[in-house]
């Protein structure tokens, strides 16, 4: 459906334009630790849509508020506004027939800027990002709602209802959003998909900021202090897997799973998933597709995975291999988290994002965390709504 903007009778709306960026996170759950050009091979191995669910998400918490959406057409916005229930928008831009590009997301940006929106909200991942901030700049604020494979830029919410919440605080306000800077990191996916994360600062956009809903951008820890934390972390995690012999253990992907992969004599995936049974490496790389392989009927298995430092995700960046389903079968019980001292102090708040919102709840409110030889820290787990102003 479409229905005209009259500007003239919605001048107390707040007027957002919104894109969708139909093939975001295609590669994720088949292991291709991204999209770009590889959106062929995603489909090959069985990649299924998930950016339109996504907007979709946040869009049903926005369907009541007076809010006016300009988007594209089809997948690039119109179908997950319809979807929601989203009955004020309109299709400015129609995109191009067939598989949509980096061209299409330049033009509906253009258009955003001619319309003077107070908003751009997309739904993609660090490349989607970068894509509209090369036309936006700094004149019009952006938010994204996650649906990449990484997401390592400033622009995101940690969450679709993340995403939703900051655009009330802003629209209840005539479409005023207290606004910060924030990195747009352009990540080198060609080296990620090889182990390596090459990352370089694309540019300082506009974004609208509400404390404990939006993302950091990650950092990397490097200091002596910080690799003795790693060793002693590895030894403990050895410990444990030494006493349980029959348990099949996943080291996700980080530096400090690597330390524990170190301690074992074994070449860890940096940035993927690896299987380990007795002091052996049994998988590399796994996919969501190889997960499920493994984890047959009675095999009891150990997630040991880190966080992202100071953006605070646990699971739903870089992870997507590690689907719902699959934390279902090994058991959120059986997630083991490490993270040094240091990572832990830039990082007071984490959040889960795994595409399933009641899975993410029954995480509950806090996890604990492994931070050294037999020291563990309980960290709190965001919850995508608006902090009390009376909380910490």
């Amino acid at each position: 459906m479409e229905l005209p903007l009259l500007l003239s009778s919605t001048l107390t709306m707040c007027v957002i334009g919104l894109l969708v960026n139909p093939i975001a996170g295609l590669g994720g759950a088949v292991g291709l630790k991204g999209t770009d050009g590889q959106v062929g091979e995603a489909r090959a191995r069985g990649a299924l849509p998930r950016a339109s669910g996504r907007a979709m998400e946040a869009l049903a918490l926005l369907s009541g508020l007076p809010v006016c959406f300009i988007s594209c057409s089809g997948a690039m916005g119109e179908e997950a506004l319809r979807n929601a229930g989203v009955s004020r928008y309109e299709v400015a831009y129609r995109a191009s027939s067939g598989l949509t590009s980096a061209d299409d997301t330049v033009a509906a940006c253009r258009i955003f800027l001619e319309r003077n929106v107070d908003l751009v909200l997309f739904c993609g991942g660090d490349g989607t990002a970068r894509d509209v901030y090369s036309v936006l700049g700094d004149a019009t604020p952006m938010l994204g709602i996650p649906a990449g494979v990484k997401m390592y830029s400033a622009v995101f919410a940690v969450t679709p209802t993340a995403a939703a919440r900051i655009v009330m605080s802003g629209c209840r306000e005539g479409g005023h959003f207290l606004i910060r800077d924030a990195e747009v990191v352009d990540v080198d996916e060609e080296a990620y998909r090889e182990g390596e994360l090459k990352t370089h600062l694309f540019g300082i956009a506009k974004s609208p900021y509400v404390r404990g809903l939006i993302q950091s951008t990650k950092q990397v820890f490097e200091s002596h202090d910080e690799e003795r934390a790693k060793t002693d972390i590895a030894h403990f995690i050895r410990e444990v897997m030494d006493g349980t012999p029959d348990i099949l253990y996943i080291l996700g992907p980080g530096s400090t799973t690597a330390a524990i992969a170190g301690e074992l004599d074994l070449k860890k995936t940096l940035l993927g998933f690896d299987a380990v049974k007795g002091g052996a490496l049994v998988a590399s790389d796994l996919h969501e597709q190889a997960f499920l392989a493994l984890l047959k009927e009675g095999t009891q298995a150990r997630l040991v995975i880190s966080i992202i430092g100071a953006q605070g995700a646990l699971l739903g960046r870089g992870t997507q291999q590690v689907s719902p389903n699959v934390i279902r079968i090994i058991g959120i019980e059986n997630i083991i988290v490490v993270a040094t001292p240091q990572k832990l102090t830039e990082t007071p708040v984490v959040f889960v994002d795994t595409g399933d919102p009641d899975l993410d709840t029954s995480f509950g409110t806090h996890i604990s965390v492994i931070s050294g030889y037999r020291i563990a820290r309980r960290i709190k787990i965001g919850t995508g709504e608006i902090p009390s102003p009376n909380t910490g």
